[in-house]
């Protein structure tokens, strides 16, 4: 690949150190596949300023890959899946870096010189910047303009269709309206790059991609399984809900378990809800304890696996709608949080019946009201909104208006819909503004809805059973493992 030339070494030059990693590779059954080596730089003997500047590589929102997903299956465009080989080494490099020969293949005669490097090598602190620059470059070649609301979107339009490439590092999904555009743009990726044509989208970063009667659904059944294993709960009794609504959690006086473990798990749980949107709000409330976790917050993380034990196979459905019109529920828990008595914000976001995206996150200051909470959480909701609303549009998709955001709280809608500020609502100014603005100007209309039809009550509080497999049900999951 013409990756480095031997040169020798300038004096008083920063010299990368290299070394090989060994791993062994396994087919899906388990049994083992081959030996792989592969030659790394230690990046970090890398100095800022000398050999390395940016560093920065944009990979796809999950929200933006769901919401491509959506409007493939609303309109019946196929789906397909790429990958790139050694994608680190297409990279090319903008500094001088010179590395150490690879160990044990040190050239005979020439121990003494090293490697300039011409391309970037796994390692390296700039090689995914590199590669996506670089990448980039390639899909613009071939007529794809990268969307502004997420660098990872590609868009193609020809007077054949459309096409839309999202990737993300070395996955890429290709979809459209005209399989020839599809066809082209692989032949001139592989043109440019040792690519692997996965055929249709059926798993991409650990998510399972399941089409059936229903439409496609999304899930981390295998991904569940080995977390299941991981923490020792094969054997473990499955749980009716991710946490307990009668335990507030709060940094108590029990007993202190290993910080490095705890974060670990909270991690793989955090990835978990990808797909299992149901765990959210448990998951997010383990994660504020993860400088000094203790038993009970140990104990409650054991019971989100629990739960997960029950429904191991369950994911997000998408189905084909009328039309993709974007929607959202937003909510709020008002001082829910023990310590410091901050709000919960939540709320979920669909395109075309869809769930596309949603958020359980405890809100940056305290709110002096309930109204104040619930207004918080309308701005970041309408924020979702209108950036989704503007990706629809660069795909060419025009979605009736105004987009519906309900939310239960009659003080908050009130605010929204009223001109004129209060003394009580000059704090909250900014987020004020932005809802007006984008109610007077008929972007979104905001929709009061009784409590008990709040879809983003789960992303808020621990629900009692009744009311959470209700929040559930409306939230586009779906086992696919469950008895018919």
């Amino acid at each position: 690949r013409g990756t480095w030339e031997l040169v020798d070494p300038p004096p008083r030059c920063d010299i990368v150190g290299s070394k090989w990693v060994f791993t062994v590779k396994y087919n899906s059954d388990g049994s083992m596949e081959r030996y792989k080596a592969r030659l790394v730089a230690k990046g970090y003997t890398q100095t800022y300023g000398v050999d390395f500047f940016e560093t920065f590589s944009p990979v796809a929102r999950l929200g933006t890959i769901r919401l491509i997903i959506s409007v493939a299956v609303h309109h019946d465009w196929h789906m397909y899946q790429l990958d790139v080989k050694n994608t680190f080494l297409y990279g090319d490099l903008d500094e001088t870096v010179y590395m150490q020969q690879p160990p044990g293949f040190e050239r005979q005669g020439e121990c003494g010189k090293v490697c300039k490097l011409k391309k970037s090598i796994y390692g390296l602190k700039q090689s995914p910047c590199a590669w996506f620059h670089k990448f980039s470059k390639v899909v613009s070649e071939c007529g794809f303009v990268r969307s502004p609301l997420d660098h990872s979107l590609f868009i193609k339009k020809t007077s054949r269709g459309i096409t839309v490439l999202v990737v993300y590092v070395d996955d890429i999904i290709l979809t459209g309206d005209s399989d020839q555009e599809i066809s082209d743009a692989k032949l001139f990726l592989q043109k440019h790059f040792v690519t692997k044509d996965l055929g249709p989208l059926r798993y991409i970063l650990g998510i399972e991609v399941t089409r059936n009667r229903e439409g496609v659904v999304l899930s981390q059944r295998k991904y569940v399984l080995d977390l299941f294993q991981d923490t020792g709960m094969l054997g473990g009794k499955p749980a009716n809900l991710p946490m307990n609504p009668r335990i507030h959690l709060h940094d108590d006086q029990t007993e202190l378990v290993d910080s490095r473990s705890y974060r670990s798990f909270i991690g793989k749980l955090l990835y978990v809800t990808v797909t299992k949107l149901d765990i959210s709000f448990a998951v997010g409330k383990l994660s504020q304890f993860m400088e000094k976790p203790r038993k009970v917050h140990w104990d409650a993380a054991l019971m989100v696996v629990k739960y997960l034990k029950s429904c191991p196979g369950k994911g997000l459905l998408f189905t084909k709608g009328k039309t993709l019109e974007v929607e959202a529920y937003s909510d709020a828990d008002y001082v829910g949080s023990v310590e410091d008595r901050k709000s919960t914000t939540g709320f979920c976001v669909f395109v075309g019946g869809n769930l596309i995206s949603w958020r359980s996150k405890k809100q940056g200051v305290v709110s002096r009201s309930s109204a104040e909470s619930e207004y918080r959480a309308m701005a970041k909701t309408a924020t979702e909104m209108t950036c989704f609303r503007s990706m629809l549009s660069s795909l060419s998709v025009s979605i009736p208006l105004p987009m519906k955001m309900y939310c239960d709280n009659r003080a908050a809608t009130y605010i929204a819909n009223n001109p004129v500020f209060h003394e009580r609502t000059k704090h909250i100014e900014v987020d004020c503004h932005y809802i007006r603005d984008l109610v007077q100007g008929g972007t979104i209309a905001t929709i009061h809805v009784p409590s008990e039809d709040q879809a983003a009550d789960v992303f808020t509080k621990a629900l009692p059973i009744g009311d959470f497999s209700k929040c559930c049900d409306k939230l586009s999951m779906f086992n696919m493992y469950a008895p018919a």
